[in-house]
């Protein structure tokens, strides 16, 4: 129970101590470039983490046909470097054409790989934000950079999470039972996913909500994963960095 809390509590703290340092003399211009700076880096992150769910799905052996990207996210210059790309979408991107060619492995590919950003990039800015050696302006611009990119999953928790909670949880319940049929549970919008099963064809069951219910909260569990793998990541980063740090200063 510890080590679930603990798990929990990370992301809490590592925001909390950049936000402890960006209040520290506190100064209207470096609100500005926080928001400045969080408003870049999701406008480069979506575009970014949808062409990761093709590539995560061509990587997989999967094949892609069609990825709607909202104009605003430079969907234009893109579709003259991706052909698969699609102009407009209901949401800000959606992979809305490819086959993983009925692999679980390949479909979970395709939904993680965007968050690998989150692992690599995302926690260790947040944690490097709640730095003291940090000059102000520098740590609001690297606070407000790394928001989009370290809380992705918590964002994703009712899309690419949910889907990946599905994905495991469909093909458990395949073990248990024949007859469910994997894709009913499957979906990147879970609200759409359960608006059409209970009130729109109202073919739900309790089955049903069990299994949306059970996939949330195994993506849930995978989002605080992942975060922690990043905290990991952004530890190991810092081990190598202190011996430079410690020669700089001397």
């Amino acid at each position: 129970m510890a080590a679930l809390r603990s798990l929990m509590l990370l992301p809490v703290e590592d925001y909390l101590a950049a936000l402890t340092r960006f209040a520290f003399r506190w100064r209207w211009p470096r609100l500005a470039l926080l928001i400045a700076a969080a408003a870049v880096s999701w406008w480069i992150y979506v575009p970014v983490h949808e062409l990761a769910h093709a590539f995560g799905c061509m990587l997989g052996g999967g094949s892609v046909s069609r990825l709607d990207i909202d104009p605003l996210y430079g969907a234009v210059l893109l579709q003259r470097v991706f052909p698969f790309v699609s102009v407009g979408s209901d949401y800000a991107g959606q992979l809305t054409g490819f086959d993983t060619r009925g692999s679980d492995l390949t479909y979970l590919l395709t939904d993680f790989l965007p968050f690998v950003g989150t692992i690599l990039l995302g926690v260790p800015m947040l944690r490097a934000a709640g730095r003291r050696d940090l000059r102000p302006s520098r740590q609001a611009v690297l606070f407000g950079a790394a928001i989009p990119l370290a809380f992705a999953p918590f964002i994703s928790l009712t899309g690419d999470y949910y889907e990946m909670g599905s994905i495991l949880v469909s093909r458990i319940a395949t073990w248990i039972d024949g007859n469910v049929v994997v894709t009913s549970w499957r979906s990147d919008d879970l609200f759409n996913l359960a608006e059409r099963l209970f009130r729109d064809d109202g073919s739900g069951t309790a089955l049903d909500a069990l299994g949306l219910a059970a996939s949330f909260v195994v993506g849930v569990v995978l989002a605080f994963a992942t975060y922690a793998a990043g905290s990991a990541w952004a530890r190991v980063i810092r081990c190598r960095a202190a011996p430079r740090r410690a020669l700089a200063s001397e």
